[in-house]
Parts: C-alpha cells; structure tokens; sequence
C-alpha cells in the first residue's frame, strides 16, 4: 500500500470533523462503508425514539397536540438547509415511490395535455421508472425511457415531465443539476429531482440552481434509521398549482373541519397524505438536529478524501486483478467507490464482510462502496482497504459463506 498507517492517523488528527465520530453508534471492529444503502445510528436517536415511547405510554392521543402531528413541516424545515431550500419549501413524509406520483400529477394537472410524455432516465434505480410507467399507465400519458448516456437535449420533444438521479445509484456519477434544469426548462418541461444519494452526502442548493422539484429518502447519508420518511420538495412560487393526486386528509386546507369535498391546503402540506407514525419521526429529527452543526464543505472535502484514498490504496492490486474502476472522476463524483468484477465481485463482497468490511453489491458485478464522512475516519478507509486487498490477493473470495443479498438501494 503506498499510503501508510502513520499517515492516516495524522490526518486523522487533522480532520474537523472527527468529533462527530462519538455521536454514532457502531459495533467495534466494523467497517461500515455501506452508509448509501442505510446508515448508521445517531446516538441521540435511540434517546429520542425512547422518549417518543414514553410519551406515547403516558401521554396517549394528547401527544399529536405535543409535537407529532407537525413533525412533518418541522423536521422539513431542519433538513431545508442541507438541500438549499428555504422553510416551508420541504416536508418529511411518505417514501420516494408516494412522492414521485404526487409531483408526476401534481405538475401534469396544471400543465394540461399539450405535452404527453412522462421521460425517465434509462440505468436508474429501477423504482423511479416503474412508478413513472405505473402514473402513465393510470393517467393516459406516454413513458419513456432516456438512454443510459444519451443527450437528454435530443429526447425532450413533447416531454412534461423528466424524473432524474443527481448521483447515480450505480456509478455515483453525479450531474450538473444547474445546466440541466436550466436545458430541461428551456425546452419546456419540468424536471424531479431524486436525492436519495445526494443529500447528506454532498453540498446541494436547489434554489440556486433552479430547481422546482425535488424528492429524496432520509434513511442513507441522513442517518434516519431503517424505512424513516422521505422528503419532497417545491420550490415556495410553485405550491398553488392545484392538486397532487393522493389526497389524504392530512393534507386538506382544514383537516379537522371533516368536510365531505377536499380542498387542498395552500402550501407544502397539500403533500401530506394520512396518519404518519410518531415512532419513526423521532430519531430522524436527533439526526436531523446533529446535522445543524454540520459544515457541508467540510463534508464534501473529507467525502472526496476518503474515496481517493480508497482507490489510491487498491490501485495497484484492481488493475492486477482485472477489477474494472468505473468511479467518475472528483468533480463528477457522489461519496462512493464503484467496482467492477462480473464473475467474483459477489464473492469478494461476502468475503468482506465476513472480515467486518460492509459494502453492498449489485448485479451485473458491481462492488459499492459508500463513504459517510461524519462517521468514517481515514483510518478506518484505510484498514477496509487492507482486508479488501487481502482477500483479493488471497483468494478467500473462493470461499466465501453467501448471505442473503441486499435490497435496498
């Protein structure tokens, strides 16, 4: 390895963020480089969830007037700031899949039908697809698909709307979010952004780059816990545009008048549906609150750091074992590792997280590896990079024991 361990200490000694390390809980001698699919646990979350328990215990149905009935709008307000949204442009609710076909009619109904296509992007995270195909199917438009690498200047021709990945789940490839809302725009269409491997993985600013739409999960880099809510945004000059078509209670302009017709509420609430669990709210908003002291250039410096030195560490040992390296250059990048190896990369995987290293895989091949900068610390990119060269090297791949693969994303 041509970093060596002194090295990395002292960088660790160096980093500004290394505090944060003590705020998460981790089992000892784990290498968690798996925060893109689910990340770790703040410890402020387990207090939280145990005082929503208790409230829930002693406090019965009085707690919805206590704080759970607004969390949505509130915990949306505290992640605003990391995504470069103002208040009352976000809230926490539901799940990327809901709110995708919330946008996908709330911008279709005030658009009228002089534009029928509903365009995807070709290569993404299959759920963002299927719910655009299952909206079209339901709404009479027609679904299309952008070609992995096509120009989307050259298949926006009748598009309304576009659903796209910042970053790219498989690649970490991330886009020009500016150029391309401002191109998506010019040619008269709207354009969803998907945050899932964006937000609390990198610096995003969705007013400044034009951005009007926007959806993203809270379980990954957010370190919200497994299956907590998502998040939809819309920028503040767009929220009167009519219905979105899950019109749920909590959404009405006055949910507790009980009237027969909806009417929609006038700002980001429209987005609600029904009744949420309290349960799952509370340690997303220990987390959320842990990331107001977060400085996200820092995050973003010590992001690319990490990855860079994991692929500094394996170069050698990747070209000599024909592991393809398809991780976008650093001004391209999200906060992952991407590895190729179609006949063993499953193995390698399993084989490495029997050694405590935790990366995930995905067919055809593909090793991730994603990089949480409050909670990794060089040391411990370098060690995962150690153990993956010796098992590599070694050949324990052979003979590794096959856990059940992994399905989230």
């Amino acid at each position: 390895m041509p970093v060596t361990l002194d090295t990395v200490r002292e960088l660790d000694r160096r980093d500004p963020l290394a505090p944060f390390k003590a705020r998460f809980a981790l089992p000892e001698g784990l290498f968690y480089l798996d925060g893109n699919s689910l990340g770790a646990q703040p410890l402020a979350a387990r207090e939280a969830l145990a005082t929503t328990r208790d409230q829930w215990r002693d406090e019965l149905i009085k707690g919805w007037n206590q704080g759970w009935f607004d969390a949505p709008e509130r915990l949306g307000n505290l992640l605003a700031p990391l995504i470069g949204a103002g208040p009352g442009e976000v809230i926490v609710t539901d799940n990327i899949t809901l709110n995708l076909f919330k946008l996908l009619g709330y911008i279709t109904e005030s658009r009228g039908r002089g534009r029928p296509v509903i365009l995807s992007e070709g290569g993404n995270f299959p759920t963002d697809g299927y719910i655009a195909q299952g909206f079209c199917r339901f709404g009479d438009y027609e679904h299309r698909f952008l070609p992995e690498g096509a120009d989307l200047a050259e298949h926006l021709d009748g598009v309304a709307v576009v659903v796209l990945s910042e970053v790219h789940y498989r690649t970490g490839r991330r886009r020009d979010m500016t150029a391309t809302t401002r191109l998506v725009h010019k040619h008269g269409a709207e354009v969803i952004w998907d945050l899932a491997h964006s937000a609390g993985a990198l610096p995003v600013d969705l007013h400044d780059s034009g951005a009007r739409y926007a959806v993203g999960c809270t379980y990954k880099y957010l370190n919200g816990g497994p299956g907590a809510p998502a998040f939809l945004y819309v920028h503040r000059d767009h929220q009167g545009g009519g219905w979105q078509p899950l019109s749920g209670w909590h959404g009405h302009a006055a949910p507790f008048a009980f009237d027969a017709d909806y009417a929609p509420a006038p700002d980001i609430t429209r987005f609600r549906t029904g009744t949420h669990s309290a349960l799952i709210y509370a340690p997303l908003e220990a987390s959320l609150e842990l990331w107001q002291e977060v400085d996200m250039a820092a995050l973003r410096d010590k992001s690319l750091a990490l990855s860079e030195l994991f692929r500094d560490c394996l170069a050698d040992v990747v070209e000599a074992h024909g592991i393809d390296d398809i991780t976008p250059a650093v001004e391209e990048r999200g906060s992952q590792v991407a590895l190729i190896e179609r006949e063993h990369g499953y193995a390698i995987v399993q084989a490495l997280i029997a050694r405590g290293v935790i990366g995930d895989y995905r067919e055809p091949g593909l090793m991730r590896f994603g990089f949480t900068p409050l909670y990794l610390s060089y040391e411990d990119v370098w060690q995962a990079a150690r153990h993956f060269r010796e098992v590599v090297e070694n050949r324990e791949y052979l003979e590794a024991r096959f856990q059940v693969r992994s399905e989230v994303t």
